[in-house]
């Protein structure tokens, strides 16, 4: 009975704890410190939108949050647990989509999804023909991404939103090379994903006031 009284304990503090923790993370480049002793707790249903001039940062920091940098001190707790002893899970639990598409250039759109839900170990949500729809690539699906605009390649790389089941976004300018129809289709995805408990780390050039009730904006400072 005590074990499972234990075991009903760390559930509970799972579910009270924050989606993600990030504590007192130092990054260092070279001799210059980019950021220090930074602090962040990501709610379910919430935006977080990372700011600041070039070379403060930013895009150091989503790395360092989804585990593809060391930061030179601190810690990142996914759901009271550091992410390092609970890797499998947070992985899965996590979506990063960098400054770059990052789509195979001599795969098809449709293999591109298809790629990518390998990757995440999850089928996908829908027929791959349907999100290409979603994302308005419908007629390009049997071209090779590296005949395709910037835009539509960054189309086909966000097709992953539509993809994965993770709750956690972590998205280096997601808005890059999209035309206006494109924004506003991210916009109602970004919606779909809040409301439904999920939670968005990103930098964007883009205003984003559309989602001021949900949205927290976080300001890095360049340190000469």
């Amino acid at each position: 009975m005590a074990s499972n009284q234990a075991v009903s304990a760390h559930a509970g503090a799972a579910e009270q704890a924050p989606l993600l923790d990030i504590v007192h993370i130092t990054s260092i480049r070279g001799e210059r410190t980019l950021f220090s002793d930074f602090n962040l707790q990501v709610e379910a249903g919430r935006m977080y939108q990372i700011e600041g001039p070039n070379g403060a940062g930013k895009s150091s920091l989503l790395r360092i949050i989804a585990g593809l940098l060391r930061p030179q001190s601190g810690e990142i707790r996914y759901r009271g647990e550091l992410s390092q002893h609970v890797r499998s899970e947070f992985l899965q639990d996590l979506l990063f989509i960098g400054h770059k598409a990052a789509v195979k250039p001599e795969l098809t759109g449709l293999e591109n999804l298809a790629f990518f839900a390998a990757v995440q170990g999850q089928p996908c949500a829908q027929p791959p023909f349907d999100l290409l729809e979603q994302v308005g690539l419908v007629g390009l699906e049997d071209i090779p991404a590296g005949n395709l605009s910037a835009g539509q390649q960054r189309r086909i790389a966000l097709a992953r939103l539509w993809v994965s089941s993770s709750r956690l976004w972590i998205l280096d300018e997601p808005f890059t090379s999209l035309d206006v129809a494109g924004i506003e289709m991210l916009h109602q995805r970004f919606s779909q994903h809040l409301a439904a408990g999920g939670a968005i780390i990103l930098t964007s050039h883009q205003p984003l006031d559309w989602a001021s009730q949900s949205l927290v904006r976080i300001q890095l400072e360049y340190n000469w």
